[in-house]
């Protein structure tokens, strides 16, 4: 990023086939929309490019990468007061184990299911936590700096969120 914050653009493609997807699944599991995230993505690597002298290179590229995400995201967010869910119950049950039998396909896409309809109750916040933590596989120390937060928030706030998602979950099954 330094590269192309100094003038060679063509260092930004290089940028888009590394983290173009980690981008996509993270706005992903925040709207549930595929067209909107990746909109959204093209919009994050036009706005790394237009705010390119932002980028000081002291921090993580990742951490800035992410907090342009997150305006972007919540621009989009005042632009669309209601987000639908949009995610399908076979993408979910890829976050499950795999099964051997037909019975155990079929219980692992009704709790993929459930799993989704969970996931869409949380607020915004728990939902952003989780994906950054769960599905981004990003750690505590990297989602706090995303979110501008400390570390042991980040810890408190993943707890409480798995914690409401248990008890989502446990509701919409029933």
């Amino acid at each position: 990023m330094l590269k192309v914050r100094d003038g060679d653009l063509d260092r930004m493609g290089l940028l888009f086939e590394r983290y173009h997807r980690q981008l996509y699944r993270f706005l992903y599991h925040m709207t549930y929309q595929r067209e909107a995230s990746e909109d959204m993505v093209q919009v994050i690597f036009y706005k790394m490019i237009k705010y390119r002298n932002s980028f000081t290179g002291t921090g993580e590229f990742v951490h800035w990468m992410y907090t342009i995400a997150r305006n972007v995201l919540k621009d989009q967010g005042r632009q669309k007061k209601q987000v639908q869910a949009g995610i399908s119950v076979d993408e979910m049950a890829d976050w499950l184990p795999d099964g051997v039998s037909l019975e155990l396909q079929l219980e692992k896409k009704q709790a993929a299911e459930g799993l989704r309809r969970a996931m869409e109750r949380l607020n915004a916040d728990e939902r952003e936590v989780l994906t950054l933590s769960r599905f981004q596989e990003l750690k505590h120390q990297e989602v706090a700096q995303i979110l501008n937060i400390s570390e042991g928030a980040v810890k408190v706030r993943v707890h409480r969120a798995i914690q409401e998602l248990k008890k989502i979950y446990i509701n919409v099954e029933r």
